[in-house]
């Protein structure tokens, strides 16, 4: 009897033991998850922010887009009646258009004519 009296004991101490492991082993992982968890919070708090910041910077430059548009297309419908001009033989509008090709501003493309083919150049 005094050995299995014994041999309870050996078991409890060493049942303790084991949870002890356990409960020692656990903190090193709780506190990794706490560090992930307060990383991925502040991480999207911080693209949140961001992104409230794009679209206030989007949202200010709506205007300057929208003038910018305009003036591109006032400036698509002078060089077209310039071009338009110089086609037609006005000497001022030659030279401008002379210009405005060695300063790289192509003319705006002539509307197709009906019954003629275009063909383009091969490369």
């Amino acid at each position: 009897m005094a050995e299995e009296i014994e041999s309870v004991d050996e078991t409890e101490r060493v049942e303790p033991a084991v949870a002890r492991e356990r409960a020692g082993s656990t903190l090193p992982f709780i506190l990794t998850l706490t560090a992930l968890l307060i990383y991925f919070g502040f991480q999207t708090l911080q693209l949140v922010v961001e992104r409230s910041n794009l679209g206030m910077v989007k949202s200010n430059q709506e205007g300057a887009i929208q003038e910018a548009q305009k003036l591109q297309t006032q400036f698509k419908t002078l060089v077209g009646k310039t071009g338009e001009l110089a086609a037609q033989g006005h000497a001022g509008a030659k030279m401008v258009m002379e210009e405005l090709l060695q300063r790289g501003v192509g003319r705006v493309p002539e509307p197709p004519v009906p019954g003629k083919i275009e063909t383009k150049p091969a490369q």
